[in-house]
């Protein structure tokens, strides 16, 4: 066949409104886009070849986007240096083995005065399990604690001091950790402890590694000794300090906890865990047999009898349903008589139920305040603050949410909570990840109990902005996109301790870790204030948070939704592998879409309970 008929039927096959203006630019080099968009333009001139045309839209497209961000950005980190994996210890260390009644501790004391920049190697590249794989240069989770921000990878982590004098400085790294890191926790204001003013705690595979360092006002001078390492035997699913104790606990129903007073580890065996929360000292446990336990952590009681954690039954669920969401609330009340405290649950009926303990009701145990039963699906989060209550349920992260009355800080009944606002957050989560992708990428609530809260909405996996939203209403009040075009792959809401200047005040930051290992910091005090004098004019608009069907299905082009590679329209996943374990670039609903219908419900379950992706792009 001659070759300009061949050219011909590649034309032909194009869509002939997006091709008018590329036959016009070259007829006359200039560019008309009929109302078209410009990215359709550039994807048909890249296809064509045009280079001229494609630079022009390319260069648009830079200019549109500034590399120093918007007025939300606040600064930027360069990914840090990694450390060696260590084949021995090259210096000498004393090994103590501290043995109790309950298990066994490890510790190598060793102080050292420390370089904080260790030296790395970017081609290092490990395998953390047989399941899931771990990109070493990837960050996995930012946590915050006052003026410090530790910043989890693989095989290590790394901790930043913000100071006004000199911004972000790098002050704490671990040494090369052979498994990969899970989860971790950071306490940057220690009390009553000969070990350090700071402590970081992070755990592998049921293995906690826990490091006290002291900072100074010089960094060259930083002390760091790494306290010991702990074993729980089991898979952590949470691990935090109360206070200057560590605090770890499994779903299997483990809880272990190490006093810094007496530096002591210590194993509980209680109830399979399903939730958790804490309040002061309180640590509060949900439990699968429907039961509410508390442990006092400042006075870290123990049986006299066997040695044992005092842990106390608080409440029972009336129906006896698993407590799969705790929020604790201790208000102003609390101060002055120690016994006022609140506490919302959610179970896995759905039904999410406050209970209060009065003064007047010591020794009593709390009663039962309100019961909303708005929910069909397990509550996966509540949180009770000062002036809202918001529940999240399991059915695509639906979220209900009500004003709470309180009188003189007290919740009240008169007129009582009333609804505020039912709305969804969509997110999709790559299928077998490494669990601390899923720590690093929690939606929330975030923020204190008596100031604004917001929802962090990442729409997929992999994409390069996140959506910040009103907890209470859904509203949306900015949109957060990296500087640089890396995919944020963790996050998480902070607030900076204020400076010693006169008329500081604390400054709330999102801070974004990306897949090139930078962070990046924003504002969201401004965007909070932006978002304030802007309310007035959205007020009337019921739709100002949701993500629209355009902007979805313009994050899913980033997505392959589908098992199959075939570029025609089928079936997703195809029927041949319905009964297959599919690997690869597979992704699941997690908090999705809730506008499916009954139907569309009903035949995803026919499908082995996960709703089809050619669904979620119609219907969402």
């Amino acid at each position: 066949m001659d070759s300009r008929f061949i050219f011909l039927q590649i034309f032909i096959d194009r869509d002939p409104e997006a091709f008018v203006p590329i036959l016009n630019f070259l007829r006359t080099k200039e560019l008309d886009s009929r109302g078209i968009d410009l990215k359709v333009i550039k994807h048909e001139a890249e296809f064509y070849g045009i280079t001229p045309l494609a630079k022009r839209l390319v260069l648009c497209e830079e200019v549109s986007h500034s590399k120093c961000g918007d007025v939300l950005f606040h600064g930027y980190l360069n990914p840090p240096e990694f450390p060696h994996p260590r084949m021995s210890r090259q210096s000498s260390s004393a090994t103590l083995t501290r043995r109790s009644s309950v298990s066994t501790v490890t510790s190598a004391s060793q102080y050292e005065i420390t370089s904080v920049s260790p030296v790395g190697d970017s081609s290092i590249r490990e395998i953390c399990s047989d399941s899931a794989f771990v990109e070493p240069r990837r960050v996995l989770m930012v946590i915050g604690h006052h003026s410090f921000v530790a910043v989890a990878f693989a095989h290590s982590v790394f901790c930043y001091r913000s100071k006004d004098s000199v911004g972000w400085e790098l002050i704490f790294s671990t040494p090369y950790l052979e498994n990969c890191v899970e989860k971790m926790a950071l306490n940057a204001k220690v009390s009553s402890s000969s070990l350090g003013d700071k402590m970081l705690a992070v755990s592998s595979e049921g293995q906690i590694r826990l490091w006290s360092f002291t900072t100074t006002d010089h960094i060259q001078g930083v002390v760091k000794f790494e306290i010991g390492t702990f074993n729980l035997s089991v898979p952590v699913d949470a691990l935090f300090f109360i206070g200057s104790q560590l605090v770890a606990t499994s779903h299997t129903g483990k809880i272990g906890v190490w006093n810094s007073m007496t530096q002591h580890w210590q194993i509980q065996d209680v109830m399979p865990i399903s939730s958790y929360d804490t309040a002061g000292s309180f640590l509060l446990l949900g439990c699968t047999n429907g039961s509410i336990y508390y442990i006092d952590m400042q006075k870290f009681p123990l049986r006299m009898k066997d040695n044992d954690l005092l842990v106390t039954e608080l409440y029972k669920d009336p129906n006896d349903d698993m407590v799969t969401a705790l929020s604790v609330y201790l208000t102003p009340k609390t101060c002055l008589s120690g016994n006022w405290i609140e506490i919302a649950y959610g179970t896995s009926s759905g039904t999410v139920r406050v209970i209060v303990q009065h003064p007047e009701t010591v020794g009593h145990g709390p009663q039962l305040f309100q019961t909303f039963m708005v929910h069909r699906n397990p509550v996966v989060k509540v949180m009770l603050s000062e002036k809202n209550l918001v529940s999240i349920c399991s059915e695509y992260n639906h979220v209900r949410t009500w004003n709470v009355t309180r009188f003189r800080g007290m919740i009240s009944t008169q007129p009582g909570s009333t609804p505020l606002a039912s709305f969804n957050v969509v997110s999709l989560e790559a299928q077998d990840c490494h669990p601390s992708l899923l720590a690093g990428n929690v939606i929330g609530p975030f923020g204190e109990r008596d100031d604004q809260q917001v929802f962090i909405q990442k729409l997929v996996p992999d994409t390069d902005y996140v959506i910040v939203r009103f907890s209470s209403t859904g509203k949306r009040i900015c949109t957060i996109r990296s500087v640089d075009g890396s995919n944020i792959t963790s996050y998480c809401v902070h607030e900076c301790d204020a400076s010693s200047r006169m008329g500081s005040r604390p400054r709330r930051y999102l801070i974004t870790g990306h897949s090139n290992g930078c962070l990046q910091m924003w504002d969201l005090t401004t965007a909070l204030e932006i978002a304030s004098k802007q309310s007035v004019e959205t007020t009337e608009r019921d739709d100002i948070g949701n993500v629209t069907q355009g902007e979805l299905l313009r994050t899913l082009e980033q997505c392959d939704l589908s098992a199959s590679r075939c570029t025609s329209p089928s079936m997703s996943p195809a029927t041949s592998l319905l009964h297959t374990n599919l690997t690869g670039s597979r992704l699941k609903l997690s908090y999705s879409c809730p506008s499916l219908s009954e139907d569309d419900r009903d035949e995803a379950g026919a499908t082995g309970g996960k709703p089809k992706y050619g669904i979620l792009i119609s219907q969402c």
